[in-house]
């Protein structure tokens, strides 16, 4: 089959953005010639690849199976041509950094800053997503590197080298009845009002894992997937919640929230540094990694 990247393109795209004319501008085409690469390719396979619905083109079921392999084909023709790049582009280089919430907003942000002037001809772009989210990118060659807070996993291409412990601890504001406890025993957390995060939230996961291993039903009155909703939620009010150390430090400086230990944990989360092993790493990979290790460390 003569099959060419231009229409692996045009199949991921028009899943993106549903009309021809934006796949056309995106490519650089004619709108004739998308839709020419379209009935084409779906001659040569025989089957029907798109449907047009109140204006806008949709991939059908075969469509979507097509779509989930020129995804990964694309990506890793963009990273091929990355890589070989390199090799002529004077140390210049980009890094595209996947992180989860509480790295990509509480720890990140000022390690990027000090890298990009210490290292000023690598460009990094940074996206923030949940966990799973980030090990499907990585997986589909989207991103060159995850910073996530895990438990420990194994998840073959994807290896993960620890970066440090990411500690769950409860937190309330410290008017809290909660607040005149130096150690929070399980049943006092019984009828306490909760704040749950969010769906594929992993604090979600381990909060649940914790309670049901101990026997214990937390009240929910409010889910969230935003960290400073919750934040704000607990300053306010009077729940309790989970949530990373890290993510309160400002908050504690301030005496607006006060934290204790989860009592009898046995679960562990910690700060991951990832990236897919059949993927070339750089040389802005390697200076990355350690200085990102190094930054951490010090801390």
């Amino acid at each position: 089959m003569n099959w060419n990247l231009i229409k692996l393109q045009i199949i991921e795209l028009l899943d993106k953005h549903k009309r021809i004319t934006t796949v056309a501008d995106q490519l650089g085409l004619k709108q004739p010639t998308v839709s020419f690469h379209m009935k084409s390719i779906e001659q040569e396979l025989g089957v029907s690849l798109f449907y047009s619905k109140a204006g806008k083109v949709h991939l059908t079921d075969a469509g979507q199976s097509l779509n989930h392999y020129a995804k990964k084909i694309n990506a890793l023709a963009q990273e091929a041509e990355r890589v070989v790049k390199e090799f002529d582009e004077r140390g210049s280089g980009h890094l595209k950094i996947g992180a989860s919430y509480v790295p990509g907003t509480y720890v990140l942000p000022s390690i990027l800053s000090a890298f990009s002037k210490r290292y000023p001809h690598i460009s990094i772009s940074l996206t923030v997503r949940t966990s799973p989210v980030l090990q499907e990118m990585l997986l589909n060659h989207e991103i060159d590197i995850g910073i996530m807070s895990a438990e420990p996993f194994q998840w073959a291409p994807l290896i993960g080298e620890t970066l440090c412990e990411d500690e769950l601890v409860f937190f309330f504001n410290p008017q809290h009845r909660l607040a005149r406890h130096a150690v929070l025993h399980p049943e006092l957390l019984q009828d306490v009002p909760f704040i749950l995060h969010g769906q594929e939230s992993s604090t979600r996961t381990m909060t649940l894992k914790w309670a049901k291993s101990l026997g214990i039903e937390l009240k929910p009155v409010m889910e969230m997937d935003s960290l400073e909703a919750i934040k704000q939620a607990v300053i306010t009010g009077d729940s309790v919640s989970v949530i990373s150390k890290m993510a309160i430090a400002k908050e504690m400086q301030r005496d607006e929230l006060v934290y204790r230990e989860i009592p009898q944990n046995p679960f562990k989360r910690y700060i991951f540094f990832t990236y897919n092993e059949d993927r070339i790493r750089s040389s802005f990979f390697d200076s990355f990694f350690q200085y990102l290790r190094d930054s951490v460390q010090s801390e």
